[in-house]
């Protein structure tokens, strides 16, 4: 073996272990997610509950796997889709700024919402109300379709596509502030604990939803992770190896949009997981994606199953909106990274 090939061998070793230290983090977060809440529930009860729920009594078993499960699971998941989907848009924007908000999504889904709630849309379905959550999802959606026209329109550059998604932002903010103008007290309170972002109305059907379009988008991604690494590179060295850029980052954006169009529509606007996280990957992983992908799913998964915790401790017997803690934990953190970064240059 070639020193060279001995030395990749031990880089491509060390990230795989820090992957799997990161998996093995994620697990006890969750662990300390399921005996964290109001109601007192030990560690080992949670432990026995999850191997043999017959054997607890039914209103713990309502609790765990009714309440604290769902809660826990789809922290993971949602902080996977913003993180994963977060890495993928500084990619290919070429801009350490860049998160799903930065096109304007999770004010399209506000929208959306804010326009199921004031109007009073309801779709039943498993039992439950989804019309707020399919709302959200078409507003954001569309929103992506939009920028997406106008990008194939006048050419997908990275400050064309950027330049759209702050004008939609704004757009879609004057909007949401309007629908909140109009709408009653009752329909006011309930946009404005939705846009706070909250892991609360999480049900297992929502949990397979937003499971099945991660797992989708991450393999897809999986086998883009050459070309996106490539593209890191500078767009000049990528053409030069044949990767037609502007079709990459449409789909790669088409692809971003629908991860995070999904996880916004059953949490509410939750921000900074998709800015922070893959930032701590690249710290820890490099800018290989086949590592630097699923290690910004693995710090986005990490910091919400956090932020869970957090929401749930800080004020004894109240649960807060996720999105309140994501956004006091998320501006330090940022700024520790780029003062770190400042530093390193």
């Amino acid at each position: 073996m070639t020193p060279l090939a001995a030395r990749y061998r031990r880089f491509a070793a060390l990230r795989l272990w820090l992957l799997a230290a990161m998996a093995l983090v994620l697990g006890a977060t969750l662990a300390l997610d399921l005996a964290t809440g109001p109601s007192g529930l030990p560690f080992d009860d949670v432990v026995a509950g999850l191997l043999r729920p017959s054997a607890m009594p039914v209103e713990q078993r309502v609790i765990l796997w009714e309440v604290r499960l769902p809660y826990a699971v789809m922290a993971l998941l949602v902080g996977a889709s913003l993180g994963l989907a977060g890495a993928e848009m500084q990619t290919v924007l070429n801009n350490p700024l860049a998160s799903p908000f930065t096109l304007g999504l999770s004010a399209a889904a506000a929208v959306g919402a804010s326009i199921a709630v004031v109007s009073g849309f309801t779709l039943m379905a498993f039992g439950e109300n989804l019309a707020v959550p399919l709302m959200a999802f078409v507003c954001a959606s569309a929103a992506t379709l939009l920028i997406q026209l106008l990008a194939w329109r006048y050419g997908a550059t990275v400050d064309t596509v950027v330049l759209f998604g702050i004008a939609l932002l704004f757009s879609f903010e004057a909007l949401l502030w309007l629908m909140q103008f109009i709408a009653d007290s009752n329909a006011l309170q309930q946009i404005v604990f939705w846009t706070m972002g909250s892991l609360s109305r999480a049900t297992w059907n929502k949990i397979g939803v937003v499971g099945c379009v991660l797992l989708a988008c991450a393999v897809w991604a999986g086998k883009n992770a050459w070309l996106l690494t490539a593209l890191r590179a500078g767009e000049d060295q990528a053409r030069s190896f044949g990767i037609a850029v502007e079709r990459l980052r449409l789909v790669t954006l088409l692809r971003v949009s629908l991860l995070a169009a999904t996880a916004l529509a059953f949490v509410g606007t939750i921000g900074f997981i998709g800015l922070v996280g893959p930032h701590v990957a690249r710290l820890l992983l490099g800018e290989d994606h086949r590592f630097y992908l699923p290690g910004s799913a693995l710090a986005g998964a990490l910091m919400l199953s956090g932020a869970s915790i957090l929401s749930k401790t800080l004020v004894p017997g109240v649960v807060l909106p996720i999105g309140i803690i994501t956004a006091l934990v998320g501006v330090p953190m940022f700024m520790a990274l780029v003062l770190s970064r400042r530093r390193g240059a």
